[in-house]
């Protein structure tokens, strides 16, 4: 049994990992911390586990971490660059959920994140945890970073392109639109049920955080750095992601079959048939994400949709997913639920 720590556990994306993990056959959840809620039973704060996790949080300073195997953190950015040093050279395998480790430019993650790294070294060592893309490399590292929400959908649209020569690449488009969970449990008034809810509403156009990660990620598929404009929405519903991704057609190929002998063997990327339109209720609850291909008629430009769960795929199921990879599981192991309908 692999023994697992969660630092961060009263978060949407700590409490997606508690459901996940609790129902894990290979894992056996040894410790969950919290600075504000330390001594108080998991179930009492998450009804919804009652019967399934049977721990108090504890507080992060008290707890020994390093009796783990491997060590999950759901915290805000700049918690686990502070802590991962110690918990990897204890030989705790790390997946840190948070952007800390993801981009590799020190001084372009300092300008998007307004901080001072504090773990550099790390850095470099640190593996990203998109499997599509970088499977064998997970499966040798001590650390993972488990990439955003919006930049696991916008890659999974664009790597069959960005590794071709079909599309121009310079001049790509990425529309996305998430539920409010992605923005965090915590009082913001934003997402407010009287501002969120009969709305709907585009953010960050001056630049989001996932965009150099997604760039830094295509740039690693192709060779070659593409011209990528990102936006993201706000959608009043709780939890998925949509992302319409739009790409100029260069030279003419069955993009169709394309996307399906790109993905003929990843368990969790779906290439839905030709002319699907996908919804987010497919994949509520899922580690799946779901692709559709278009070509719109008399248009020369290529249509890809995507849809996944932003705190399952976009977040702790891809977590999961890391975590069976660095332990030599099967990929799929914890992941197999259905998607939630209605």
């Amino acid at each position: 049994m692999i023994s697992v720590g969660i630092v961060g556990g009263t978060g949407y994306t700590g409490v997606e990992l508690l459901r996940l993990l609790s129902a894990h056959p290979d894992v056996r959840l040894a410790a969950i911390t919290s600075r504000g809620e330390a001594g108080t039973p998991v179930a009492r704060l998450f009804p919804s586990l009652r019967g399934r996790v049977d721990l108090d949080f504890t507080d992060p300073a008290k707890t020994d971490l390093t009796a783990c195997d491997c060590v999950f953190f759901a915290t805000p950015n700049g918690v686990a660059m502070g802590q991962a040093a110690a918990l990897v050279e204890a030989g705790v395998k790390v997946v840190d959920l948070s952007a800390d480790f993801r981009l590799k430019d020190l001084a372009e993650w300092e300008a998007w994140y307004k901080m001072k790294h504090a773990a550099p070294a790390l850095v470099a060592e640190a593996v990203y945890g998109l499997p599509e893309l970088n499977r064998d490399r997970v499966r040798a590292a001590r650390l993972v970073a488990n990439p955003g929400c919006y930049a696991t959908a916008v890659q999974l649209a664009l790597l069959p392109l960005v590794e071709t020569d079909f599309v121009d690449c310079d001049h790509l488009v990425a529309d996305a639109k998430s539920g409010v969970s992605g923005a965090g449990r915590k009082a913001e008034v934003d997402i407010l049920f009287s501002e969120a809810s009969d709305n709907f509403k585009a953010y960050a156009l001056g630049g989001h955080r996932h965009h150099p990660e997604i760039v830094q990620s295509l740039t690693q598929a192709s060779g070659k750095r593409p011209g990528l404009t990102f936006v993201p929405h706000l959608v009043p519903m709780i939890r998925g992601i949509l992302a319409t991704v739009y790409a100029p057609i260069r030279r003419e190929t069955d993009f169709q079959q394309l996307f399906e002998k790109r993905y003929a063997s990843e368990p969790f990327v779906d290439v839905l048939p030709a002319g699907t339109q996908p919804e987010t209720r497919w994949v509520r609850g899922t580690n799946n994400c779901r692709l559709a291909v278009h070509r719109p008629r008399g248009s020369d430009m290529l249509v890809v949709v995507a849809v996944e769960d932003n705190l399952v795929k976009g977040a702790a199921g891809q977590a999961v997913q890391n975590m069976n990879l660095l332990f030599g599981l099967p990929e799929a192991r914890g992941l197999e639920q259905a998607a939630l309908l209605p």
